[in-house]
């Protein structure tokens, strides 16, 4: 992170603060809007994540045949593939739980609590509580397993 452009952390603010806007203009930070979508009654939060989707896929699919390297981290463009096993669906399915329980996305969580949705730091402090028990649980799993030749 020392190399970073000066740029960096403000353009990521910038980013952190369009994001939060479009969230909260999308009313995809109001738990009730998700919770309609979870129920098949509001389809317009596949409209706001197909729309972001284009957005960003068309910058991502652009950005490489302009430049070399991403212009603030000056990162080579590269492919990371993440293989679709046993971990995705697990973690895809509980992720589903909470979200069902909780009625908010991650990330339209901080933008709710730009709306004035205070109750939604209960759902936050769970969400980090439940990623710390993951993160812990992970690390203690590695050091249990043999280490395999060739693994990543």
């Amino acid at each position: 992170m020392a190399d970073r452009h000066p740029l960096f952390k403000p353009l990521i603010f910038v980013g952190g603060l369009i994001f939060g806007f479009g969230l909260g203009f999308s009313q995809m930070a109001r738990p009730e809007v998700v919770l309609n979508f979870l129920q098949f009654e509001d389809f317009g939060l596949v409209f706001v994540m197909f729309g972001a989707a284009i957005v960003s896929g068309i910058a991502f699919a652009l950005l490489p045949r302009i430049r070399d390297r991403a212009p603030l981290t000056g990162d080579t463009y590269e492919r990371r593939l993440k293989p679709f096993d046993r971990n995705v669906l697990i973690g895809g399915a509980i992720f589903g739980v909470g979200w069902g329980l909780s009625g908010i996305c991650p990330g339209a969580a901080y933008a709710s609590l730009g709306v004035g949705n205070v109750t939604i730091l209960w759902a936050l402090a769970g969400m980090f509580v439940g990623a710390y028990v993951q993160g812990y649980w992970r690390s203690r799993s590695t050091n249990a397993a043999p280490a395999t030749a060739g693994a990543d």
